[in-house]
Formats: structure tokens, C-alpha cells, sequence
């Protein structure tokens, strides 16, 4: 999964990622009367006098709730008046999230008065953010009021706006998504991005291969706790349409595998399987950038890194992207590595 944006500005400053974000639950929670908005006036995007907007917004509601034939009385005043006061401190960016009472009865309403004032002064609101519930209906029905209230109105910027879709959102919600009709137009991904529930620990540990240039190994009765000896090298190889067939490791001394060169690998986790291949595209994936205390080369920027994970994630063939069952993708050793692990063992046992 590679992302557009980030709701992290630590990131955005440090990496220059485009930063984005909604109002947060806390945010509209704290509010409880439009007697808390301040200020109370936003000056018009062409300029001009101040307007107040608290009765402009009320008036709004009112004409809203009718149109959708709705209690203007289930508004909640306090969720009005937080997305009012935001509104007047971002004109330009009004994304709340809806979700804090009821979308239906209160956050939908509120939002499209607040919305419908911030057109009238020639402001265009982005849009808005659902974070519980069942986010495909949910947004079906904020996509019809949308238009609703852009033909009844007369607002062709309710056209544009967009609806962004959160709560715990993961690969296996979004493939759901995916065959579900929505109008969900942006996703944020935050709990399952930041720890992976399937494997919240990553298993990885540094091992010695290699002493005075005579490799080392660690055998042991659990076959993926044996390591590979020697200091290495890896490379990737395509076929003729550019998609990765295998990553193959070599030792570092070997010769690079060469295209249209037939040659037999050792698949890793099959007890002496041999498959032969002939690569049409040879890639060297190690690349040395620390050694001895210096940096080698300079480290990739997140744009590259971010571009770099794109064009891999989208040369694999689509079986080794199934969310179930795929296919595994291969990674084998080469004839040398395997006669060297064959040795090591017959003289240790």
C-alpha cells in the first residue's frame, strides 16, 4: 500500500509529505452553543465586509432540514457551532468528521449548513470524513444529499465535494469495500498501518556468516532458524514481460547471474528441489550505503522510496497480490551457496 498523504506533521516536515487531516471527536465534542464561536464573522473570498454567520448558518439549517425532511431540532447546536468555528478559521480546508452524534440527524445537516454558508461567500469546502458504522451506506446517503442540496440550491460546488472513509480501515475491510457500492472517495488507514495485528512483532536477528573471510553457519533442528553462510549477494530476475520471477542468493564472489543464461536454483523450504531458469532482466538488489562507520551512498528520499515500492509492488504478477491464498513468491540460493550449506553439515555431523 503506498499513501498520498500524511496525517503526521513530524512526517510532513521532516520528509515533505503533503500533510492532511480532519477536525478530530475532541475537537467537536467541546463545543455545546453557537455562543462559543469566535469570531463570529468571516470577510467574503473576494473581499468585501465581514459577514456574520451564526444567523446565516441557522437559516441554512433550517432550509436544509425542510429539504431533507428533517428535525432541525436533532442538530446537535454544539456540533454546529464546532464546524462553524473551524470553518472561519479554515475557509479553505472544511473537512470535518460528521460522526460525533448521528450523521443522519445531526452531523450531515450541520455540515451541509456550515458548507452552504462558506459557498455563499465564495469558499469551497472539501468535504467530510465518516469514522464508524457501516461506511459504504453511509456514504451512499451523504452522496445523495450532496446532490440534493446542489440541484435544490443551486451549488455546483457540492458536486466536488468528497467523502473520506476511516475506522480501523484494513486490507481485508478495503478488499470488502471494494465489492461493495460506495462513494467513498479518499481512505485513512491509522491503527492497522502503524502495527500489523496478523504479525505485531517483526522475528529478525543479526547472525555471523562470515570470519576471516571462511564462512559461518548456525545449524539447528528448527530448519528457519539455520542461516545461509558466507557474505552474499541478491539479485532479482524478471522475464521477458518485466515481472520478478525470483530473488536469488549468491555469494558475494560469485559472477552475477547473466540474461538469457540458463542456470539451476535452490528454491528456500523445499528439501532438495532444483528449478531451472533463464532470466531476461537481471537485478542487483543489494546495495552497499554503511561500511566501516561511513555511508556509502546517499539514502533514497521518501519520494524515491515511495516511487521505488510502487513500480515493485506493481511488476509482481497479480497471484503473488492475492489477499488469500497467494501464491508464494520464490527466493532461492544458488548451486554454490547449496553445495557450501551441504558441506557445512556433513562436517558437523
Amino acid at each position: 500500500m503506498c499513501f498520498d498523504l500524511t496525517s503526521n506533521a513530524l512526517a510532513g516536515r521532516l520528509f515533505g509529505i503533503p500533510v492532511a487531516g480532519t477536525i478530530a471527536h475532541s475537537y467537536v465534542t467541546s463545543f455545546s452553543s453557537l455562543e462559543e464561536v469566535c469570531p463570529k464573522t468571516l470577510v467574503p473570498l473576494r473581499g468585501g465586509d465581514p459577514i456574520e454567520l451564526v444567523p446565516l448558518v441557522k437559516d441554512w439549517l433550517g432550509r436544509v432540514c425542510q429539504l431533507l425532511g428533517a428535525n432541525p431540532q436533532q442538530a446537535r447546536e454544539g456540533e454546529l457551532a464546532a464546524f462553524l468555528s473551524y470553518a472561519i478559521a479554515y475557509p479553505c480546508n472544511f473537512l470535518p468528521v460528521i460522526d460525533s452524534y448521528s450523521v443522519r440527524s445531526s452531523g450531515l445537516p450541520c455540515f451541509c449548513a456550515v458548507a452552504l454558508a462558506l459557498c455563499e461567500l465564495q469558499y469551497q469546502p472539501l468535504g467530510v470524513r465518516l469514522d464508524s458504522g457501516d461506511l459504504c451506506s453511509q456514504s451512499l446517503e451523504v452522496y445523495n444529499v450532496f446532490r440534493q442540496c446542489s440541484k435544490h440550491f443551486s451549488v455546483p460546488a457540492f458536486e466536488s465535494l468528497i467523502i473520506v472513509g476511516t475506522n480501523s480501515v484494513s486490507e481485508k475491510s478495503l478488499s470488502e469495500l471494494k465489492k461493495r457500492d460506495n462513494e467513498i472517495d479518499v481512505v485513512g488507514v491509522g491503527t492497522h498501518l502503524v502495527t500489523c495485528t496478523s504479525q505485531p512483532s517483526l522475528g529478525c536477528v543479526y547472525k555471523l556468516v562470515e570470519v576471516g573471510g571462511r564462512p559461518r553457519m548456525k545449524l539447528s533442528e528448527d530448519p528457519e532458524k539455520s542461516t545461509l553462510p558466507g557474505k552474499k549477494a541478491i539479485y532479482r530476475l524478471l522475464d521477458a514481460d518485466g515481472h520478478p520471477q525470483m530473488d536469488l542468493i549468491c555469494l558475494s564472489e560469485e559472477p552475477a547471474p547473466k540474461v538469457g543464461q540458463p542456470l539451476n536454483c535452490h528454491p528456500l523450504g523445499l528439501v532438495n528441489a532444483i528449478q531451472p531458469i533463464t532470466p531476461a532482466q537481471v537485478i542487483s538488489l543489494r546495495l552497499e550505503v554503511f561500511s566501516h562507520g561511513k555511508i556509502m551512498r546517499p539514502l533514497s528520499s521518501a519520494y524515491e522510496s515511495r516511487v521505488h515500492a510502487q513500480t515493485s509492488i506493481q511488476a509482481l504478477y497479480a497471484h503473488h497480490k492475492k489477499l488469500e491464498g497467494p501464491e508464494p513468491y520464490t527466493v532461492a540460493v544458488s548451486e554454490r551457496i547449496h553445495s557450501l550449506v551441504s558441506d557445512i553439515r556433513r562436517g558437523n555431523s
